[in-house]
């Protein structure tokens, strides 16, 4: 599956039965990276979001407003893991990858435990500092080092795992528009325009531009080397 398709097809999905003009957050950018990474066909993604509006849609008098597409993890796991028990001669991987399913489910695993996460903050700071000395300076620099600074705090301080993802996507944004401003992507921008070409002409404006700040952010963080703070990368 195409890597831009595969992210334009769910937002576009997703924007249009929310039936207002949202564009997807970071964290729900990382959602979808770790259903490709671990191979969640998109028509199971896509199916799944529809069922979750239609069931919302029946419902008399709804209140209820859809903002994150974190409302649609639970069908989709489910749809997902009932996929892999009908593909014919893998009983086996399925039940390897329904497993696999479940850890995405803090309740049901270790994936959100307290050492888990403690590690994950320990690492992704090391990372970060690692990344500071080699390619940072200046302004962005001074990003990283508020940022570590802020992840020292967080370790062993917080209320949740939910509550911790909300602070580590707000520090994610922070070196997002750091590296925009302090970095050249000139170098960027025409592999990016080019890979895109073929989905302008079928993507909103401003979806468009999002998705082309998304991909550029994502090279700049690779060459760099700064790495996700987000616990979906656990």
């Amino acid at each position: 599956m195409n890597y831009y398709n595969y992210f334009t097809e769910i937002e576009e999905t997703f924007i249009r039965r929310r039936g207002k003009n949202l564009l997807l957050s970071p964290l729900d950018w990382a959602l979808i990276e770790s259903w490709q990474e671990r191979e969640v066909p998109l028509h199971i993604v896509l199916r799944g979001i529809e069922r979750v509006f239609d069931t919302i849609d029946k419902q008399p008098n709804r209140k209820r407003s859809v903002k994150s597409l974190f409302y649609c993890k639970e069908e989709i796991e489910a749809q997902f893991a009932e996929w892999l028990e009908t593909q014919v001669g893998a009983a086996a991987v399925a039940g390897s990858q329904e497993s696999r399913v479940e850890s995405q489910t803090p309740e049901k695993s270790e994936l959100f435990s307290r050492e888990a996460i403690e590690s994950h903050l320990e690492r992704t700071a090391a990372d970060l500092s690692a990344a500071s000395r080699e390619t940072a300076n200046g302004e962005l620099r001074e990003t990283f080092e508020r940022v570590s600074n802020r992840l020292a705090q967080l370790a062993g301080n917080y209320e949740s795992a939910e509550k911790l993802e909300e602070s580590l996507e707000k520090l994610d944004a922070l070196i997002d528009e750091s590296l925009l401003k302090q970095s050249e992507t000139g170098h960027l921008k025409a592999d990016t325009e080019k890979n895109l070409a073929s989905y302008r002409n079928k993507m909103e404006t401003e979806v468009y531009q999002r998705t082309f700040e998304l991909m550029i952010l994502k090279k700049l963080r690779e060459e760099a080397k700064i790495p996700r703070l987000s616990l979906f990368y656990l």
